[in-house]
């Protein structure tokens, strides 16, 4: 059985994907673009009390659903930190065997995702992403935003939730990202039944804001699905 064009450019990019060498752990650094540490000091019921945080950048997530072939459409992506958690002691790690842990632990299946940093309203970065990560041109009518939530341990973001639906007519190019910026995204295709199998297994390799986009869908477009 011959393979999909999809399958195909989804090998070529976790064979780059995957072809990591010389990783090592170092100290943030302070002029880091994306996260900046800090700590809250303040009083709370006559006692003084600190929590750390890190600022990080709002984001927008989107559910894409396919009506042409009624799939869900999704990325994958080498995530460092889904890897470092895969690491004992980590504490202490600064040079990490590749041998022994294989940059195969850091990919993680996720919503089609981006950070909000243009000056424009989140339905049109969700469009932008939509387009950038996954092929496809949606019109801005066709979104529909959910809920925004906020992280409440230590990373202080936002992020926005869409829902939009596709067809094959709408997918305009091969996705992938932008490799100006470094992107390699693999475009993830699951049918409802495989979705359920997956949330279901022992260990999902995915955020929450994953798991909250796919129980959302579940529960509230039974009438595309079902």
């Amino acid at each position: 059985m011959s393979s999909t064009p999809l399958e195909e450019q989804n090998k070529k990019i976790q064979k780059r994907m995957l072809n990591l060498t010389d990783v090592r752990i170092i100290p943030l650094p302070r002029d880091s673009k994306w996260l900046r540490p800090l700590q809250m000091i303040y009083v709370q019921d006559n006692m003084q009390k600190k929590w750390d945080l890190a600022l990080s950048g709002d984001s927008v997530s989107i559910i894409i659903f396919n009506i042409s072939r009624r799939k869900l459409i999704f990325v994958k992506q080498f995530r460092p930190a889904a890897f470092f958690a895969c690491l004992p002691n980590r504490e202490k790690t600064k040079e990490i065997d590749l041998a022994k842990y294989p940059p195969m632990l850091g990919l993680t299946i996720e919503l089609c995702s981006g950070v909000v940093d243009k000056d424009k309203p989140l339905v049109n970065i969700a469009q932008d992403e939509v387009q950038e990560e996954c092929g496809y041109q949606a019109p801005t009518s066709a979104f529909q935003k959910i809920l925004t939530y906020r992280s409440i341990g230590c990373a202080v973001s936002k992020q926005t939730l869409f829902y939009v639906e596709v067809t094959d007519e709408m997918n305009i190019h091969p996705g992938g990202g932008l490799e100006s910026e470094g992107e390699l995204i693999e475009i993830i295709e699951m049918s409802v039944e495989e979705v359920r199998n997956y949330i279901n297994s022992e260990e999902v390799q995915s955020p929450a804001s994953f798991l909250n986009g796919v129980s959302w869908f579940l529960i509230n477009k039974k009438d595309r699905y079902v």
